[in-house]
């Protein structure tokens, strides 16, 4: 048997020498790690942290300051559960162009690190937890809430939107901005105008930070027939709905602010916002003209933004 060795230590000092570890048992090792970081992985993690972004700062303005620590763990699981769910979800949906595209070609089921049905009995299990901690010891209103927003994103997105219309980023807004109302119904029970409010902050949003990241990679989009807006759409028609929707996120930032909000939250909207739509021209005018687009960098300031401008709402409603 292959042995990985180890140099002796010598037994002068009275201690036994190392004993060679077998290659295969390192060799386990580092396939169990593979597949637990595959898994993990499908879950998207990045877009789940992102959502929680979102979802606290709602309870907490929900809750007119820290709610209980046992309920905002309660949905922090929950929440991240089922948006790993659905994202596992959309992994196997999506498996057949995923395996087209640079940029998702090595994700886990085309890279066959993962068959397709563990991914799904996965993300179904993972479903079925989150929306079973929601109805334990939330509330009705967002459990469902919980289970239409996976439902949406897999089976309304994912499977349909995503494949057939230019509108898909528009649409799919929709699953995108539900954090902030299951958050809010998790406290209340129920959705006040601020929580619809805020919800329109991050609806809105969506569609400047993926416009971004679907010029970034409008080739791969092109190649996996998947209509996304700048595969489809002339620069004119993107660089107006671009510059429309960060506008109304602005708009929609602001109009939380008579809802009960503090200069704190108010001026640090107007900042980054404004910052937010400065960004937004500066790629139009630079696509307009022909020159090099640089579509991350509204990306990554756009994801800045709902980070600067949700942690604005957890400290008005803590002060």
């Amino acid at each position: 048997m292959s042995m990985i060795t180890e140099r002796p230590v010598s037994n002068s000092g009275g201690q036994p020498p190392v004993r060679p570890v077998p290659e295969e048992a390192v060799n386990g090792q580092r396939g169990v790690r593979a597949v637990v970081s595959a898994y993990v992985a499908l879950t998207k993690p990045r877009i789940v942290e992102l959502l929680l972004v979102t979802t606290v700062p709602a309870m907490m303005l929900a809750d007119g300051g820290m709610p209980s620590l046992w309920l905002v763990a309660v949905v922090l699981v929950g929440g991240s559960l089922a948006a790993g769910a659905a994202s596992v979800l959309n992994c196997y949906i999506d498996r057949d162009i995923d395996q087209l595209m640079r940029r998702t070609k090595r994700r886990p089921l085309p890279a066959h690190t993962v068959s397709p049905r563990s991914a799904l009995i996965f993300g179904l299990v993972l479903a079925a937890v989150s929306l079973a901690l929601m109805a334990v010891f939330t509330n009705w209103l967002a459990t469902g809430l919980t289970l239409a927003a996976i439902v949406y994103y897999d089976l309304v997105y994912t499977l349909w939107l995503k494949r057939t219309t230019a509108a898909n980023t528009f649409w799919g807004g929709i699953c995108g901005s539900a954090p902030v109302l299951i958050g809010w119904a998790a406290v209340t029970g129920s959705l006040a105008p601020a929580a619809w409010a805020l919800f329109a902050v991050v609806f809105f949003w969506q569609m400047p930070h993926f416009y971004a990241l679907a010029i970034k990679y409008k080739a791969d989009y092109a190649r996996a027939g998947v209509p996304m807006l700048p595969v489809v759409a002339s620069v004119r028609r993107v660089n107006a709905e671009i510059l429309a929707f960060s506008w109304l996120t602005l708009i929609s930032s602001l109009a939380v602010w008579p809802l009960g909000m503090s200069p704190i939250y108010g001026v640090t909207a107007l900042v980054v916002g404004g910052i937010f739509v400065v960004e937004a021209h500066k790629l139009c005018r630079r696509a307009t003209r022909g020159e090099a687009v640089k579509p991350m960098r509204l990306f990554h300031w756009s994801t800045t933004y709902l980070t600067i401008l949700f942690a604005a709402v957890a400290l008005d409603a803590l002060l």
